[in-house]
């Protein structure tokens, strides 16, 4: 049995999570996680992608981040940014955010977020995301 998060990153034999967007897998219900910072990656994804007073029993779990990107005005990367490290702050402190850049296009929006996990903070790793206006 393992003891700790460390060993079972490690162990082949062992699964850590499940994979978002949630899917039908040939070994079972749904693709698993092998590693702390894939399951990170999936639970930041989740996070940010959850509009606060969607989830059940959790009304404030999520993020402002599609308010945010839909809204017109003026200084949308340095709210999305807030937004991202407040939302992570509150629900994943073990997830280090980084770096989150934002470009805007014409109906367009795309964010990437460069962050690490506590467990190993020298591995970065990406996310992205895009949101098309009007679509």
């Amino acid at each position: 049995m393992a003891r700790s998060v460390r060993e079972i990153d490690r162990n082949d034999d062992k699964y850590v999570g499940i994979r978002f967007p949630l899917d039908h897998s040939p070994e079972g219900f749904f693709y698993k996680t092998k590693t702390v910072l894939e399951q990170s990656k999936a639970n930041l994804q989740n996070l940010l992608l959850t509009t606060p007073g969607e989830r059940i029993f959790q009304p404030n779990f999520g993020s402002r981040l599609k308010n945010i990107v839909f809204e017109q005005g003026q200084d949308i990367p340095n709210r999305v940014d807030e937004a991202i490290r407040i939302a992570t702050d509150t629900f994943l402190p073990y997830i280090n955010i980084i770096n989150v850049f934002t470009i805007q296009e014409q109906n367009q929006v795309n964010i990437q977020v460069e962050f690490s996990v506590a467990l190993n903070p020298d591995i970065i790793e990406l996310l992205s995301f895009d949101f098309r206006i009007g679509e």
